[in-house]
């Protein structure tokens, strides 16, 4: 079919943004903001001086499950809302560069949705990384800032 139409049709460009989770117990809502200065998930529940995020599952995972907490394990679609840097805590020290696309942010993260189907964890490799960090903590370590 040919179309005789003197008009163009439109072309529609959909730009194709990076996808961020953050994996936590919070329930949290859609649009909420995640910000610092609140109790952090992890180790003394110190302040948080920053928000972690990831543009790869397997680290969401991580963090919902050894997130501090009883409520249920979750995973959020998240925006950060200003810049972000890499997480110093797995780049350069663990990994060269930054294979798991881990990063934190000093700016607020709003919650943009929820990955609601995803696959914990074994229970041996959950054991085995919870002995790490507290193998660490018991060293002075501090997993997470």
């Amino acid at each position: 079919m040919t179309n005789n139409s003197s008009q163009a049709i439109p072309t529609v460009h959909t730009p194709f943004i990076q996808t961020y989770l953050h994996g936590t117990k919070a329930d949290l809502k859609l649009g909420e903001l995640l910000e610092v200065g609140y109790n952090s998930n992890f180790g003394k529940q110190n302040k948080a001086k920053y928000l972690y995020l990831t543009a790869t599952l397997d680290p969401a995972v991580w963090g919902a499950e050894l997130a501090l907490g009883e409520m249920r394990e979750r995973i959020y679609l998240v925006e950060p809302t200003g810049p972000i840097e890499d997480d110093p805590n797995l780049t350069n020290q663990k990994f060269p560069g930054n294979p798991s696309m881990s990063y934190r942010t000093q700016h607020p993260l709003k919650v943009v949705g929820e990955v609601t189907i995803w696959q914990s964890h074994s229970a041996d490799q959950l054991k085995e990384m919870k002995d790490a960090i507290a193998k660490l903590d018991a060293q002075g370590i501090r997993a997470i800032e």
